[in-house]
């Protein structure tokens, strides 16, 4: 779209488009983000990928000014959203819930319609915008359709096109591939690479270690704390952990036994096998273990599941107490 990379509006000299520094929320007693830090340039996908639990819806509803933190700040495009100058960035700034956020009984065209007038859209920018995002988003054949009845993918495509009306810089999507078909998650990415090579700088959360390698950078998430943060070639190439395939013998019985297996440092189903993770200092041990299972170990390629399982599991036996909860 037209616009999207344009620095006219807020703070245009801020280096980043999003900047989060020791984000903390407590919900009562329980810790729901501790001391998440994160930066995105502009023009750059970013993608906050971990289990459900992980903090990463909090996270962004902080980074959209909806949820205050408890402690630390949120920079989007160099300006506050809990600031006196909140309101500026909300006119920059596009949000896809992870929750239905549109009108059901409303028409695909009624709601654009619809946030087309809460965003202040003159007839003729409108109609330019519906146009453009009818051909990008190819909802042009259902414009008459109620939103509840569009599949999960159209559904999630008509959530986009609205947060997209008002042509925002930064792009925060909560799990927008959940429930979405293969066809329409490819062309639901391919619609993201196209708005980031405009200029425009987008956070994705996932709960999908596939996903992660479509990101230019990642922040894998556990507990509201980031393990590892960076490029994901980056983070695949410089990872120092021999990972074997477990095959033969019966995959749950072989999995059971994994529990304090020596030099295992995680271990995970794949299909009919199992998948360990081995610290590099002691794969001599865990190889003998292992072979003590009556199992045939088959070198493989790590992924961003070994990865993840990795770190978390050097976090929690570096803070076993924090790393439990």
């Amino acid at each position: 779209m037209n616009g999207v990379h344009e620095d006219e509006g807020v703070a245009p000299k801020a280096a980043s488009a999003v900047v989060a520094r020791g984000l903390r929320r407590d919900f009562g007693s329980v810790p729901a983000v501790r001391g998440l830090s994160l930066e995105v340039a502009r023009g750059e996908l970013l993608g906050l990928v971990g289990p459900d639990g992980a903090g990463k819806t909090t996270t962004m509803r902080m980074l959209a000014g909806l949820v205050r933190p408890t402690a630390g700040t949120v920079e989007v495009l160099g300006v506050d959203p809990f600031g006196h100058d909140g309101g500026r960035v909300r006119e920059v700034l596009g949000l896809v819930p992870q929750e239905n956020s549109l009108y059901g009984d409303l028409s695909v065209g009624e709601n654009l319609t619809f946030f087309g007038e809460l965003f202040g859209l003159s007839r003729a920018v409108f109609a330019e915008r519906r146009a453009r995002l009818f051909e990008i988003t190819r909802l042009g054949p259902f414009v008459d359709r109620r939103a509840s009845a569009l599949s999960g993918g159209m559904y999630k495509k008509l959530a986009l096109a609205c947060a997209l009306l008002h042509q925002p810089r930064v792009l925060l999507l909560d799990e927008p591939t959940n429930g979405v078909d293969p066809v329409s998650r490819r062309e639901l990415w391919q619609l993201l690479y196209e708005l980031v090579s405009r200029g425009m700088s987008i956070v994705l959360s996932t709960p999908s270690m596939d996903e992660a390698v479509r990101c230019h950078r990642v922040a894998l998430v556990h507990e509201g704390r980031i393990l590892l943060q960076g490029a994901p070639q980056a983070l695949l190439s410089g990872f120092d952990c021999p990972v074997w395939e477990l095959r033969g013998g019966v995959r749950d019985a072989v999995f059971a036994r994994l529990e304090g297996a020596p030099g295992v440092l995680a271990s995970s189903p794949a299909g009919a096998r199992v998948r360990v993770v081995v610290e590099p200092d002691a794969q001599a041990a865990a190889a003998a273990h292992l072979s003590g299972l009556g199992v045939e170990l088959v070198p493989a390629r790590p992924d961003f599941e070994d990865l993840f399982l990795a770190a978390l599991a050097r976090a929690q036996r570096a803070d076993p107490v924090e790393g439990s909860r």
